[in-house]
């Protein structure tokens, strides 16, 4: 498949994943009802999350759908495909084939040449950060790219779907990278901007209490600020999260920025 456009304004189908769905055909917000059926969102959020390849109709309706028959899944799929295509391209001429759902035999994928995810856009911001980061002559450039990571990670990858398997992996790993990148971002800022070091750090913890590494981050941002008395209470939050949760302390380097805090040495 094609390069996806980073800038939504070149594509086509632009579809927002995290912290919720919604899709726009360029301008146009497809409405909730121009899907006609439940089953419908489902399989288009199944090829959204499967995006890097194609799959057999029949491992699909069993990924989805398990407690159908053979004849009532294949019946269900193309229901559902067909909303799918009304509600994307509804001048879309009948038997044309689609821009946006490829098929391949009895094989079909999301085809992203001409599509906009924020997920996609997420990772690509994250990896032109982490490039600028690693020439090392210009690291603050990382800045910009991370911070407009953070603004894409509005929440969860597909919310809606949170009790499905097939998103869980996803989610996860969605969740990871955005955890991550608050917290360097939030590093990166503590001499610019302490406080908004503070804010993406609280942000991880809200998301995540035992994200140790921003704690660690959280306690420096307080003692920029002067308030030597929060960088140690946010070591005793830590501390007790990590005891609650696992029955463990903090690392080595937590204990370690600690002391240095405390004994002001």
């Amino acid at each position: 498949m094609k390069q996806r456009p980073l800038s939504p304004a070149t594509a086509l189908l632009r579809i927002q994943t995290l912290g919720g769905f919604r899709v726009w055909r360029q301008d146009a917000f497809v409405e909730p009802a121009a899907w006609g059926r439940e089953k419908a969102v489902q399989l288009f959020q199944f090829f959204v999350t499967m995006r890097r390849r194609s799959l057999h109709k029949e491992e699909i309706i069993e990924r989805l759908w398990p407690e159908l028959d053979g004849e009532q899944g294949d019946r269900d799929f193309k229901v559902a495909l067909n909303a799918i295509y009304k509600a994307l391209e509804p001048e879309r001429e009948p038997r044309a084939q689609s821009q946006f759902i490829r098929r391949y035999e009895l094989a079909y994928a999301l085809d992203t040449s001409q599509v906009w995810i924020d997920a996609d856009a997420f990772e690509q911001h994250i990896e032109q950060g982490n490039q600028a980061l690693a020439a090392r002559f210009a690291p603050e450039s990382a800045i910009p790219h991370y911070q407009a990571a953070v603004e894409l990670y509005g929440g969860a990858y597909l919310p809606e779907r949170r009790y499905e398997d097939w998103t869980s992996a996803e989610r996860e790993r969605l969740q990871a990278l955005g955890l991550s990148t608050m917290t360097r971002l939030a590093d990166m800022l503590i001499e610019r901007d302490a406080l908004e070091s503070l804010r993406l750090t609280q942000r991880v913890l809200g998301l995540e209490p035992i994200w140790e590494d921003a704690y660690r981050v959280q306690m420096r941002a307080h003692l920029a600020q002067g308030n030597r008395a929060m960088a140690l209470r946010t070591y005793q939050q830590c501390a007790e999260v990590l005891q609650r949760e696992f029955a463990l302390e903090p690392l080595p380097e937590t204990q370690a920025l600690y002391k240095k805090i405390a004994t002001g040495k």
